[in-house]
């Protein structure tokens, strides 16, 4: 079962710091709205404490006289300068003494304040005072304020944010060059991850994954040394069971069923050789063998001696080939025509009765050369293309030809590819299926 992935870490990291700035700017701003507002509060306060003080003042100098009309003469005068404020004087059975403004034009927004003053009156000693403080202003401010820091606080965070990302992205950046190296590692070339400039968290993870990379090496390099010693052991006896076969058919008085017995055998012993010689091939090929290059004037002359080899196979096949294109160059030319031997009867044994094989040679801008086979046949499953050119492989054993072909012929070509320093290629579609290999251009000969 797939395992779910946990999606890009960049991203997560990236909506975390986002998260977190804007959180952290929102506290930020709600202290500071909390604290301007209790600091506006302990002005309001302050100011009606101030104004209680100022207005007993009048209230106390009035009181002497008993003078009711100069009282309100002198509050009237006191408040033409304090338009936010609203005082209401009035005795204990509740008569109206004093009130500087209509109660309906007292605005929503306001802060009390009752205490008990000096009354001028001669029936009362004390009146009861409300002063009320118009906060509208206020408020409005801190509205503004909580608005300005809400747009201050979302804002900043969407700063932090932009540059959050754009700093997880470069600070990712040697995780992304760290995969990019892991991506070039093969099973022919298992190079060490070079962790000098990765920071101090992957180098725990780089070095067991280089001692990964080196015991890998060391075990893929004891089994190809084991492949070698095996197929090269193996070839003296099957030499000396070939040679007795060979002799024993020879002889007149055996019995011709024995005879057709030993030449089935025979056969069978023929294709352990060749089974043998490849893998003893592939094993110098993974080993660092290198192709012994030399000028070709002509690919298409190359070429032309594969077919004539394969003319027999082609005919009976009831297949023709065709040559286009040429090339020159710095090849290895016995192995450039086995290569080509391979390519050839492979795409001869799956092509369709009728059909034209194609080898096609193409002279690349940078210098390298392509050579591509084709042939029209049943197209090949996506799922098959990758694994071709793998050691006995056969994607459909139905198509498998296992009496003729043991699967080795198209991990010859890609090991002949390796040794020129070049690769190999595959495509299948709509019944055209072309492989071949792609050569790069050598500044000198060798």
């Amino acid at each position: 079962m797939k395992k779910r992935s946990q999606g890009s870490l960049g991203l997560r990291l990236s909506w975390w710091l986002a998260l977190q700035s804007l959180i952290g700017l929102l506290m930020i701003c709600l202290i500071v709205y909390v604290a301007f507002a209790l600091r506006v509060e302990e002005r309001q306060v302050e100011a009606l404490a101030q104004k209680q003080d100022q207005l007993q003042h009048i209230l106390t100098e009035t009181q002497r006289n008993h003078d009711t009309a100069a009282l309100k003469h002198q509050l009237d005068d006191y408040f033409v300068g304090h338009q936010n404020l609203h005082l209401l004087l009035s005795t204990h059975e509740g008569a109206l003494v004093y009130e500087n403004a209509a109660p309906d034009k007292l605005p929503s927004g306001t802060r009390k304040l009752r205490f008990r003053a000096a009354s001028p009156l001669e029936s009362d000693r004390q009146l009861s005072a409300t002063l009320t403080l118009d906060t509208q202003d206020d408020n409005a401010l801190l509205q503004r304020l909580a608005l300005t820091l809400l747009a201050a606080a979302v804002g900043g965070a969407l700063v932090i944010s932009i540059g959050g990302f754009l700093l997880v992205r470069k600070s990712l950046k040697p995780l992304h060059h760290l995969v990019e190296d892991t991506r070039l590692i093969a099973a022919d070339d298992l190079r060490p991850l070079d962790g000098w400039q990765q920071p101090e968290e992957l180098q725990p993870l780089i070095e067991q994954f280089n001692a990964l990379l080196q015991r890998l090496a060391e075990a893929y390099e004891q089994l190809e040394g084991f492949n070698a010693d095996v197929a090269h052991e193996l070839c003296t006896p099957l030499a000396t069971l070939t040679s007795s076969i060979e002799l024993a058919i020879r002889k007149t008085h055996v019995d011709v069923e024995v005879q057709e017995l030993l030449g089935s055998n025979l056969e069978e012993l023929h294709r352990m050789s060749a089974i043998v010689q490849d893998m003893l091939f592939l094993s110098q090929a993974d080993r660092g063998s290198s192709a012994r290059r030399q000028y070709v004037t002509s690919l298409a002359s190359v070429a032309v001696s594969v077919a004539d080899y394969h003319e027999a196979d082609l005919d009976e096949a009831r297949v023709l080939l065709q040559i286009r294109g040429d090339s020159t160059g710095q090849f290895d030319v016995p192995l450039l025509r086995r290569a080509l031997s391979n390519l050839v009867a492979n795409a001869t044994r799956y092509a369709h009765q009728g059909s034209t094989v194609e080898i096609v040679i193409t002279r690349l801008e940078d210098g390298g050369t392509r050579i591509a086979v084709a042939n029209h046949g049943s197209t090949i499953e996506a799922e098959h293309l990758p694994r071709l050119f793998g050691r006995f492989y056969r994607g459909d054993p139905s198509r498998s030809h296992a009496d003729q072909n043991h699967g080795l012929g198209l991990a010859i070509v890609a090991a002949i590819a390796r040794m020129h320093g070049g690769s190999t290629f595959v495509t299948s579609d709509n019944g055209l299926t072309v492989v071949g290999l792609v050569i790069p251009l050598v500044t000198q000969k060798e």
